[in-house]
C-alpha cells in the first residue's frame, strides 16, 4: 500500500523549459486528507516522507500522523528525515572529519570496505571560524591576519584538503571567502534542489543539516534547515536518517512595519525575547502574516538567524514574491527562479496573502511597536531598550564577582600610542561589526557605513580604547560598500576590513593593545564589548570583558564614538564637532531614504563576481599539496589533528547496557549553562590543563591559538572541557573557572584532573544542572568532551534540544528531574553517590530509578524522566553513540 501511495503520488511540472517530475503533496492529500491549512514547515517534512516512503523507515502511517496534526497542533510520532545536504564549518567540521578518518581506520580493523565511509549526500565545509582579529584599524589588517591565519592552521589546513580528496560528493570553501551561512544564503541555497533518479530529474525542497546552530539562516530563503552536532551531521552523510519527533510549530504573525530609525537588528531582538519568554525549545517557528509582504529576504535572514538564541529548532519563511527578488539579485539563473515558483505553487508551499495555518500556538508583533534596543550583558535574549543600557550594565556588576576586590578601581590612568588616557568602568573596549547575523543585511550595513559618514563629518572619532573592526559574510558586502563610497568613512573611524569570518563572535577578537589589557587588570575594571553578532555568552568575547552586547551594526559605530556603555545615546552627547558643540546620536542617523538609496548600489554583477570561482582559494589555499590516500596518515607529533580513541576498542556486536553505580558528581551547575560553558571555542589559558599540555608539547603561547581550531585534538578538548573561565561549579561556591573537589579528599582540583583521577579510581561521573542545559552553539565536543572524562549521566532541569541529541550521540544518558524536583530540592552538595537502575530495560521517555546516597548515610529515590524521545535514539544508545551504531551497520 505504501508503495502505491509514493507511485500514485508522482507528476510532472508543467510550462517549465525541461521536464520536471516531482511526488505531489495535493495527489497524497486525496487519500491522506486535507492539507491547506497545514504549516508550510510541516508540508516540505510531509513531502520528504512521501518521497523516501519505503514501508521500512518511512510508513504510510508517518504521512498520516502529520495529516492528522492538524486536529490539535501535536503529535507524538517519531519520523525518518533525510535531508538533501549537510553544510560546515571549520571548528565543527575538522572534527566530524577526523571522525570520518577514525571510522575509516575502525571499518579497517574490524575488516570492512573503508570506501563506505564516504558522503551519500552533498556535503559543503566553508572555512570561516578560524581568522582572529590580531592587526585592526589599518589598511593593511586583513592581510596581516590571512598570513596569520594560514600559518597557524596550515595543518588543519591540509587535513581537510585531504578531506577533499579522499571523500565523494565533499567540497571546501577555502578560507578568506566568506561566513557559512551567508555563503549558504547568497550562493549554495537553492530552495528547491533536483537531481537524477531513475532516468528522471526529480524536484523536491532544498532541505538540509548543518555543524553550526545559525544554519537556520537558511530559513529565510523557505529552506528547511537547522544545526545540529558534528556527529548526527556525520551519521546524516553517511546515509543515516535524522531522528525526530513530529514537531510542535509556534506561528509568530508578523503585521506593519519598522519605523523610522529601528533596524533589522532590533526587530530580532524582540523577536528573540518574545519567543524565548513563549518557550520554543524544540519546537519549529513559522513566521506568517501580511507584514511578510514588506520584509527584506535580508531581514528574514537576519531573524531566521537567531532561531537557537530563541530556542527554536528553525525559524521558518514560506517562499513568495520576496523570495524570488531575493534569487534574481543575487544571481540564481532564471530557469532555478521559474522552478521554485512553480514548485512552490504546486506543492501549496507558496505564501499567498491571508494564508492563516493551524499552528500549536501563536504569537503576534507589528513591526510598527518595534524600538531600539541591545541585548545584553550575557544572553542573547536579554533584550534592553537603548536608553536602558547604563542601567542594565550598573546592574550587571554582580557578575563581576571581583567587584569588592582591593583591586577593584573605577578608572585606571594608562599611556596608549603616546597620549594618556583614563580607562573606567564601562569602557567599550571592542566595537565589532561581526558574524553572520547581520552582515548579510545590505539596509543594517549601508546604515552603519552613513552613520559613520556623518560622524567623520563633524570630526567625530572612535575612542582611542576601542578596539574596532569589519568583518564581513561575504567578499560581496565590501563590493557594494566600496560601491556606495562607504567602505573609506568606515575606515576614517577604525571599521577596517579584518577578515571574512566570524572573528569576534565566536571569541576570536584577539588581544586587545597591551596597555588596555593591563589597565583592566590593574583595576580589576568591568569593561564591555559591543558586537553586532548573535552570541554574548560568559567568557565567549575575550577573557578580560565581563560584559557582552550584541547591537545593529550603526549602533557598534555609535558605541565606538561614545566609548562608554554608561553613555546614554538617546539623551547624551556622543562627542564634540570641531566648534565644540555636542553632537548627539539622532545628529548623525541616517534617515531610511538615504539607506534605500544606498542599498540600490547592491548589483546582481557583484555576486556572479564573487562566487565565480568560490571553491578555488588564494595562491597560499593552492599551494598546500597532500596525498590523495584512503585513510589519513597520522602525526605522532601533531598538536592539532590526532587519531581520537572513540573507536579503538569498540567491538563488531555491542555490549549490553548495565546500571550507572555509585557515580561521583563532577560538578553541580546552575540554569543557563552553555555549551560554551562545556566546551569554550576561545582563549586558552597559559596555566590551564590544556594550556599546561600544549606548553609540554613546545607550543608557545603566541601559537596556542583557541579551542575551537584545535578540536581535531582531543587531548586538548578533553582537558578544555568544563574550562570556561566564567563557569561557575557550584561544588566550588564564589570561584569562577573549571574547577571542582574530589570526593573522598576534597582535594579542590581542575575539572579534568579530577576526572582523570577518578578514571583511575574506577569511578563513573554524573553532572547536576539546572535548565536550558547546553543551550548555545551546536558542539558536539560539549558531547565528546564528558564522554572522554567518564561521565555517564547528566540529570538537569530541561535540556536545549541539540545538546540533549549530541549526548544520546555519544553514549551519555540525559536524565530530567521531575517537576518540582531540582538540585536545590534535594540539597546535592556533590559528596553524594548517584546510581541509576533498571537500564537494561529502557525505553524512550520512561521514568529511571535514581538512587541517591548523602554523605551521611541517607538515601533517597527520585524518578527522573529519560529523554531518549524515540526508539532510534535508543538504539544509538545502546551501541554506544551514533557513529558506533553506523560503522556496526556498515559491517
Amino acid at each position: 500500500m505504501s508503495s502505491d501511495l509514493r507511485k500514485n503520488s508522482q507528476d510532472k511540472l508543467a510550462n517549465l523549459d525541461r521536464e520536471y517530475h516531482f511526488y505531489s503533496l495535493p495527489k497524497a492529500a486525496a487519500r491522506l486528507g486535507n492539507i491547506d491549512r497545514l504549516p508550510k514547515s510541516l508540508k516540505v517534512l510531509l513531502e520528504n516522507l512521501l518521497r523516501n516512503l519505503d514501508g521500512e523507515t518511512v510508513t504510510e502511517a508517518d504521512l498520516q500522523a502529520i495529516v492528522d496534526w492538524q486536529k490539535n497542533g501535536h503529535a507524538e510520532r517519531e519520523i525518518a528525515y533525510r535531508p538533501a545536504r549537510v553544510l560546515m564549518q571549520d571548528f565543527t567540521g575538522v572534527p566530524a572529519v577526523v571522525d570520518l578518518a577514525a571510522m575509516r581506520q575502525a571499518v579497517e580493523r574490524l575488516g570492512g570496505d573503508v570506501n563506505q565511509v564516504n558522503p551519500l549526500s552533498p556535503v559543503d565545509l566553508v572555512i570561516d571560524h578560524s581568522v582572529t582579529v590580531d592587526a585592526f584599524g589599518d589598511q593593511e589588517a586583513f592581510a596581516e591576519n590571512v598570513k596569520l591565519e594560514m600559518a597557524r592552521n596550515h595543518e588543519r589546513y591540509l587535513f581537510l584538503r585531504w578531506g577533499q580528496k579522499a571523500f565523494n560528493r565533499f567540497r571546501v570553501v577555502p578560507p578568506g571567502t566568506g561566513i557559512c551561512h551567508q555563503v549558504n544564503l547568497e550562493y549554495l541555497g537553492q530552495t528547491v534542489w533536483h537531481e537524477q533518479q531513475n532516468g528522471q530529474e526529480v524536484a523536491y525542497p532544498d532541505t538540509l543539516v548543518g555543524t553550526d546552530s545559525h544554519t537556520t539562516m537558511i530559513n529565510g530563503l523557505g529552506v528547511l534547515g537547522w544545526g545540529v552536532g558534528g556527529i548526527e551531521a556525520e551519521a546524516a552523510m553517511l546515509g543515516q536518517p535524522v531522528s525526530m519527533l513530529i514537531p510542535d510549530v509556534v506561528g509568530f504573525k508578523l503585521t506593519g512595519k519598522l519605523g523610522e530609525g529601528i533596524t533589522a537588528t532590533d526587530l530580532v531582538l524582540t523577536v528573540t525575547q518574545m519567543l524565548r519568554q513563549h518557550g520554543v525549545v524544540g519546537k519549529f517557528v513559522e513566521f506568517y502574516g501580511d507584514g511578510l509582504a514588506d520584509l527584506p529576504l535580508a531581514d528574514r535572514a537576519t531573524i531566521a538567524n537567531m532561531s537557537p538564541e530563541f530556542g527554536a529548532t528553525c525559524g521558518f519563511f514560506p517562499v513568495d514574491e520576496v523570495t524570488l527578488s531575493y534569487m534574481k539579485l543575487s544571481g540564481r539563473s532564471d530557469e532555478q527562479i521559474a522552478l521554485v515558483q512553480a514548485y512552490s505553487e504546486a506543492q501549496g508551499l507558496w505564501r499567498s496573502p491571508g494564508d492563516e495555518p493551524i499552528f500549536t500556538s501563536t504569537l503576534a508583533l507589528d513591526m510598527a511597536l518595534v524600538e531600539s534596543s541591545l541585548a545584553g550583558p550575557k544572553r542573547p535574549q536579554d533584550r534592553v531598550a537603548l536608553g536602558q543600557v547604563p542601567q542594565a550594565f550598573n546592574a550587571a556588576t554582580e557578575l563581576d564577582l571581583g567587584g569588592s576586590s582591593s583591586r577593584h578601581q573605577e578608572s585606571v590612568e594608562f599611556n596608549y600610542q603616546g597620549h594618556q588616557h583614563q580607562l573606567t568602568t564601562g569602557a567599550v573596549v571592542i566595537a565589532a561589526i561581526t558574524s553572520c547575523t547581520n552582515t548579510s543585511n545590505p539596509s543594517v550595513l549601508m546604515a552603519a557605513g552613513l552613520l559613520a559618514k556623518n560622524a567623520a563629518a563633524k570630526g567625530l572619532q572612535s575612542k582611542p580604547w576601542v578596539k574596532t573592526s569589519l568583518a564581513p559574510g561575504s567578499k560581496v558586502v565590501t563590493e557594494y560598500l566600496n560601491a556606495a563610497g562607504l567602505m573609506p568613512e568606515l575606515e576614517k573611524l577604525g571599521f577596517n576590513l579584518v577578515g571574512y569570518g566570524c572573528t569576534t563572535c565566536i571569541g576570536n577578537s584577539g588581544p586587545l593593545p597591551a596597555p588596555i589589557e593591563a589597565a583592566i587588570k590593574q583595576g580589576d575594571l568591568t569593561v564591555g564589548a559591543v558586537l553586532s553578532g548573535n552570541r554574548n555568552f560568559e567568557g565567549r568575547i575575550h577573557p578580560l570583558i565581563k560584559t557582552n552586547w550584541l547591537a545593529s551594526p550603526p549602533l557598534v559605530v555609535a558605541y565606538a564614538l561614545a566609548g562608554n556603555m554608561r553613555v546614554d545615546l538617546t539623551h547624551d552627547a556622543l562627542g564634540e564637532d570641531r566648534e565644540g558643540n555636542p553632537v548627539y546620536l539622532r545628529d548623525i542617523w541616517p534617515s531610511a531614504n538615504e539607506i534605500a538609496k544606498a542599498v540600490e548600489q547592491v548589483k546582481t554583477a557583484m555576486f556572479h563576481k564573487e562566487y565565480a570561482e568560490v571553491f578555488n582559494g588564494d595562491k597560499n589555499w593552492q599551494s598546500i599539496q597532500v596525498a590523495g590516500t584512503p585513510t589519513y596518515a597520522w602525526q605522532q607529533d601533531s598538536t592539532y589533528i590526532r587519531h581520537p580513541p572513540f573507536f579503538s576498542d569498540m567491538k563488531a556486536e555491542p555490549d549490553a547496557l548495565v546500571d550507572i553505580k555509585d557515580a561521583r558528581i563532577l560538578a553541580i551547575l546552575a540554569d543557563s549553562v552553555t555549551t560554551d560553558h562545556i566546551s569554550p571555542a576561545g582563549n586558552i589559558k597559559t596555566d590551564s590543563p590544556a594550556g599546561r599540555y600544549l606548553s609540554e608539547h613546545g607550543v608557545t603561547p603566541d601559537d596556542f591559538n583557541s579551542y575551537g581550531s584545535r578540536r581535531g585534538n582531543h587531548e586538548v578538548m578533553m582537558r578544555g572541557t568544563f574550562a570556561n573561565i566564567r563557569i561557575r561549579n557550584e561544588m566550588v561556591p564564589g570561584v569562577e573557572g573549571g574547577v571542582t573537589r574530589h570526593i573522598p579528599s576534597q582535594e579542590r582540583l581542575a575539572i579534568y584532573d579530577a576526572a582523570m583521577r577518578y578514571q583511575r579510581e574506577g569511578v563513573p561521573l554524573a553532572v547536576i544542572a539546572g535548565k536550558e542545559y547546553g543551550s548555545g552553539s551546536s558542539r558536539d565536543w560539549a558531547a565528546k568532551g564528558p564522554r572522554l572524562l567518564g561521565v555517564r549521566v547528566v540529570i538537569a532541569e530541561s535540556f536545549e534540544r541539540i545538546h540533549r541529541s549530541n549526548l544520546i550521540g555519544m553514549g551519555i544518558l540525559p536524565l530530567e528531574f521531575p517537576a518540582g524536583t531540582t538540585r536545590k530540592t534535594l540539597g546535592l552538595q556533590g559528596d553524594e553517590t548517584l546510581s541509576v537502575s533498571g537500564l537494561q530495560s529502557l525505553q524512550p521517555g520512561q521514568q529511571v530509578a535514581v538512587h541517591i546516597t548523602y554523605a551521611d548515610g541517607k538515601k533517597q529515590v527520585i524518578q527522573a524522566r529519560c529523554r531518549i524521545d524515540t526508539g532510534t535514539e535508543l538504539t544509538y544508545f545502546e551501541n554506544g553513540g551514533i557513529l558506533h551504531y553506523v560503522i556496526r551497520k556498515m559491517l
